[in-house]
């Protein structure tokens, strides 16, 4: 990509907000360290990597800004930031003391392994469904279960006991994608809340998780009923068609 951005002669923007979460074998590169002569930037925080909600707080590292006149794209975005009301005083503070501890990248590593493990266990319970593609995660904090084209659509249902809350699906899922739909049953049927691909401007169908859950028992309930779920809303136009047939 470096190669490519020399000869092109453009400036790279790198997203490393997750470069501190690569885990098992895995290995990354921050731009810094391969960028060499070309201009680019990146875009790092401290979101990911500490758990502190509320502290928000992000930057910029540019490198080479003289050349292909870079430096005023990056005075154009201080410029913006200065019109920003949203003050990060306190954790601008508090990052070189996390950063410089001499503790923190082993707890870099223990969040890491953490996040290895809840990312295999997921990978086992969803990797088993028919229908589904899943990829076991190499870095971050989520993961992805991807439907295979044609198992959804929009006959699928599952029972939602509470008569308010399903009639409120029905009311939501007029003309919504069918990733969508299925998250709006899996959420009245069962209070378990995922995210929809299609929500990240995907034409792909399917929906992310978190590997967030710190509660074991909590966290394996939680994928193992998604999981049950998945089979009986796949198997629900099957009944479907069954009762309309009969009829």
């Amino acid at each position: 990509m470096v190669d490519i951005a020399r000869r092109y002669e453009v400036f790279m923007v790198c997203d490393e907000i997750y470069g501190n979460l690569v885990y098992d074998t895995h290995t990354t590169a921050s731009l810094s360290e391969v960028i060499e002569e070309a201009p680019g930037m990146a875009l790092r925080g401290i979101s990911k990597e500490t758990p502190w909600p509320g502290s928000r707080c992000g930057w910029i590292e540019v490198f080479n800004q003289d050349k292909l006149n870079f430096k005023r794209y990056v005075k154009s975005i201080v410029n913006a930031r200065m019109l920003e009301v949203c003050s990060t005083n306190l954790p601008q503070y508090v990052i070189p003391r996390i950063l410089g501890d001499p503790r923190y990248q082993a707890n870099l590593e223990r969040r890491r392994a953490m996040y290895a493990s809840r990312a295999k266990e997921a990978f086992d319970i969803f990797s088993g469904i028919d229908g589904v593609i899943v990829n076991q995660p190499q870095g971050a904090f989520y993961m992805t279960v991807l439907f295979e084209d044609h198992v959804l659509n929009d006959r699928q249902t599952l029972p939602v006991p509470d008569t308010k809350a399903r009639r409120f699906i029905e009311e939501k899922i007029k003309g919504v994608e069918v990733d969508k739909r299925f998250v709006y049953y899996l959420l009245g049927a069962t209070g378990i809340c995922v995210v929809p691909l299609t929500g990240f401007c995907c034409a792909k169908k399917g929906f992310r998780i978190t590997l967030l859950e710190m509660d074991d028992e909590k966290r394996r309930w939680t994928w193992h009923t998604i999981a049950r779920s998945i089979k009986a809303y796949s198997e629900s136009t099957s009944r479907v068609a069954a009762s309309s047939g009969s009829v």
